[in-house]
């Protein structure tokens, strides 16, 4: 580690649990950021902040103005633009030894197969269930740990699904593919801004503990805030032995 990086990962390095060799375990990640909105944009500036090495961020879409509202990683002068070039530019502006390798495509599953099993961590910032979903198989295949978030009007949730745990479900053992629900967007029932600030914040912290092998993660407990009372609510989940992705018959 150079001397400028202990300057600026000091405040990790004091740190009794991180350290100089937890640190040095981020510097050497590789984090997949599926979504590069309002979740995105925080998980990409604090896993850039705080080191992570290869940060690839994957997201189809460009920048609105109706997202600034919430997603930080993007600015006026960048409407318009890919959403991960954006990312790319603001993670730079704060650490620019971080790669970030921008990847404008929709996650798909043939897409997905070869990005996962490349990286150490994989954070699911999208929303829509079919994409979730195809996150969720290739994690499962390549046995990746997963940090999940989601937020809409004024609820929000994070669970980690780790396939290297026995114990661990993954995200089909609470959310069935065979399921049929209704997607909700904020585009038409709203979203509290800080609130994907809160998540998106939340899913950088557990994907940093996954990394510098930190603390106890959220595997197995899926956690739900109330925005308006900002109360959270703990549900722990098993593995479910009959599920189609991680069960024992597959």
């Amino acid at each position: 580690m150079t001397d400028d990086q202990l300057l600026r990962y000091s405040r990790h390095i004091l740190l009794n649990e991180i350290g100089i060799e937890g640190q040095e375990q981020i510097l050497g990640s590789h984090a997949l950021i599926v979504g590069a909105g309002g979740l995105g944009s925080p998980v990409a500036l604090y896993l850039g902040s705080a080191g992570v090495g290869r940060i690839t961020v994957v997201d189809h879409d460009t920048v609105d103005m109706s997202n600034l509202q919430r997603q930080i990683a993007h600015t006026m002068a960048r409407v318009g633009q890919a959403k991960v070039a954006s990312a790319q530019m603001a993670i730079g502006a704060i650490n620019p030894e971080v790669q970030v390798i921008p990847i404008v495509a929709r996650a798909d599953a043939a897409l997905l197969d070869t990005l996962v099993a490349q990286a150490d961590v994989v954070l699911d910032c999208c929303d829509n269930f079919a994409t979730r979903h195809a996150i969720n198989a290739a994690c499962v295949k390549h046995r990746k740990p997963l940090v999940s978030g989601a937020a809409i009007r004024f609820d929000g949730q994070i669970c980690v699904y780790d396939p290297r745990d026995a114990n661990s479900p993954c995200y089909a053992c609470i959310f069935s593919p065979d399921t049929t629900f209704e997607e909700t967007r904020c585009a038409t029932l709203g979203v509290f801004a800080p609130l994907v600030g809160i998540i998106g914040s939340m899913q950088a912290a557990e994907a940093l503990k996954l990394l510098s092998s930190v603390g106890r993660p959220l595997t197995g407990r899926l956690l739900m805030l109330d925005g308006r009372s900002m109360e959270f609510t703990e549900v722990r989940i098993a593995r479910q032995a009959a599920c189609t992705v991680c069960g024992v018959a597959h």
